[in-house]
């Protein structure tokens, strides 16, 4: 696939902008990021294995699962579902069990560009500058891209 990554750290200002095209209509896309069978196939990089405790993509929802590295580290993650517009729109706080108490406020656009593709757009609010740049030198980057590829895969192989 051709469609890349664009990550966005502004100087001075506690927020992640990113976006990604996919080569799949917005409605595939967004049942990938509401079913927890299809999230956990893709969501993090390779290498990693996903346990899912729970994850209700809906208005009030809430989410909690773990990655764990091929070096048996787990690695905790959390949230709450704020709104969730079917196929349009979710707004979301995330939380990673190694920080407590550092929520990002996080917002996702699925636009359908027509032809069978759309785009992700995200938003992602810190508490701090700190908080923020601790997350974009954490390997989010790399993460988000080899998940990023792993739901093209999966949305290519896969009826969703």
């Amino acid at each position: 696939m051709s469609n890349s990554l664009k990550l966005s750290v502004p100087e001075g200002l506690p927020f992640i902008d990113y976006e990604r095209e996919f080569d799949f209509p917005a409605a595939d896309v967004f049942r990938a990021h509401k079913e927890p069978g299809l999230i956990i196939q893709w969501l993090g990089p390779r290498g990693m294995k996903m346990e899912m405790d729970h994850y209700d993509f809906r208005t009030g929802g809430t989410y909690r699962y773990i990655h764990t590295g091929p070096e048996g580290v787990p690695y905790e993650f959390r949230g709450i579902f704020h709104t969730v517009r079917e196929n349009e729109f979710a707004l979301q706080t995330f939380e990673f069990g190694g920080y407590p108490d550092v929520v990002s406020l996080e917002y996702m656009t699925f636009e359908d560009l027509g032809g069978g593709r759309c785009r992700l757009r995200g938003h992602s609010v810190y508490p701090s500058l700190e908080a923020r740049d601790g997350m974009a030198q954490s390997g989010m980057e790399g993460g988000m891209t080899e998940g990023y590829e792993r739901l093209d895969e999966l949305l290519s192989g896969a009826k969703v």
